[in-house]
């Protein structure tokens, strides 16, 4: 791992349709929409599924590298990811992600120490420890007029 602190960057536009085009460091674009929830079209991703992909994806990398400096052996490892979104105090947040683990390992031996790294894995995740990150805006707003 590279030396901390880390810096991440995305760059990202609107369009008149309401598609989100984003991209990061010679990456294929990705368009996002509003979801269908909040009237958006279905089959795009959204910032809400994105968020969620995030808890799951960092959750199961997570445990790829607990695992391997463990000496821990699985087979197949897959997980499904539930986010609810709910008021509180009058504002729209996600109030709980569930995570449903499936892990298969090469020796039934080996199960009571998967089940401690998969804990450690929902314990180590730095997705789900940034999910109340402080936010800093910065705006530049001009006119072409």
């Amino acid at each position: 791992m590279k030396d901390l602190p880390h810096h991440y960057g995305i760059t990202s536009a609107l369009n008149n349709d309401g598609q989100v085009n984003i991209e990061t460091n010679n990456t294929p674009k990705i368009v996002i929409t509003a979801p269908p929830e909040f009237g958006g079209p279905a089959g795009n991703w959204s910032p809400e599924t994105l968020l969620g992909a995030s808890v799951a994806s960092c959750f199961l990398l997570t445990y790829r590298a607990l695992a391997s400096a463990s000496k821990m052996d699985w087979q197949s490892f897959s997980c499904d990811v539930s986010g609810r979104l709910d008021s509180v105090d009058k504002v729209m947040q996600f109030t709980e992600f569930t995570i449903t683990a499936n892990l298969i390992v090469d020796n039934s031996n080996d199960i009571e120490k998967a089940e401690r790294l998969l804990k450690k894995s929902e314990d180590s995740c730095l997705i789900r420890n940034s999910l109340i990150p402080k936010i800093i805006l910065e705006t530049h707003v001009c006119s072409d007029k």
